[in-house]
């Protein structure tokens, strides 16, 4: 009985490998003159496109079935979708000048597979490396995202005896905020680092004015490096959960070195945390 389990086993795995190894990718193409609408038959998660002139947007705050498609003159790219229920869609996507399709409604068929894939069989898994968790793989993947993007929110910087703290870019997805971090070490001593804390600071107001500060803990970090060498640059994400501040609140990003004093304390504004990319 075991091992006609383990035959049958052997044959999914086998016609499942064959069926991913012929599949082809539709193409999509979109220009910059006009919206190419996507239809899904589940709420949008997540869309991601491989190539900067390529723009897929879609609503984030509120889940909706549809997203639209934008691009620029350019090599062709792909696009990646991940439904509600962890339906994932994939596709090649190219600029064309004219274009004859503007909508495409898009069924379950056209799924490449789940993100959480569903065992058919107990006795493969025993073999099978730990699965992580699902919520640190899409961070992941994001954060690496972004760090190839290199796209900037604006000038948040500070320097301290030639190390240099740099808040690239604050990124809003799904209930989460990216903090893309550099740090430059244009000294001629390596630079361990201690501790990097973000906490949201209160300017209290009156007579006697005081500042309080809160310490946010990160739900994820990315790359976090425990030593910068000389003339070295490091980038690296922090992933924090939502929040906004008023105008009498503020980020304090604080660089502490490990047995040393180049320390930096780089202030963020309420309109960077509440105007995110």
């Amino acid at each position: 009985m075991k091992n006609s389990v383990l035959i049958i086993a052997v044959i999914c795995i086998s016609a499942f490998a064959k069926a991913q190894t012929t599949t082809v990718l539709d193409t999509i193409y979109a220009n910059d003159t006009k919206n190419v609408a996507l239809f899904f038959p589940e709420p949008i998660r997540q869309g991601i496109t491989g190539s900067d002139n390529f723009v897929f947007t879609y609503n984030r705050e509120k889940e909706q079935y549809f997203g639209l498609l934008q691009a620029k003159p350019g090599k062709e790219s792909n696009l990646l979708v991940v439904n509600r229920n962890g339906s994932i869609f994939s596709y090649i996507v190219r600029y064309k000048k004219q274009l004859s399709k503007l909508n495409y409604f898009i069924p379950l068929s056209n799924s490449i597979g789940n993100e959480k894939p569903i065992v058919i069989e107990s006795v493969i898994a025993e073999s099978s490396e730990e699965l992580v968790d699902n919520s640190t793989y899409y961070y992941q993947k994001f954060c690496s995202y972004l760090l190839k993007r290199k796209q900037r929110i604006g000038r948040i910087k500070k320097r301290n005896e030639g190390i240099i703290l740099t808040v690239e870019n604050i990124v809003f997805d799904k209930d989460e905020l990216y903090f893309v971090i550099e740090i430059e070490n244009n000294s001629s001593l390596d630079y361990d680092l201690n501790f990097l804390n973000l906490s949201i600071e209160t300017r209290q107001k009156g007579k006697r004015k005081s500042l309080q500060r809160l310490y946010q803990e990160p739900i994820y970090k990315h790359n976090l490096p425990s030593k910068i060498k000389e003339s070295e640059t490091v980038r690296f994400a922090y992933v924090m959960p939502k929040f906004s501040l008023s105008d009498d609140r503020r980020a304090i990003l604080e660089l502490n070195e490990k047995d040393g004093e180049r320390n930096i304390e780089l202030k963020i504004s309420h309109r960077y945390i509440n105007n995110p990319n």
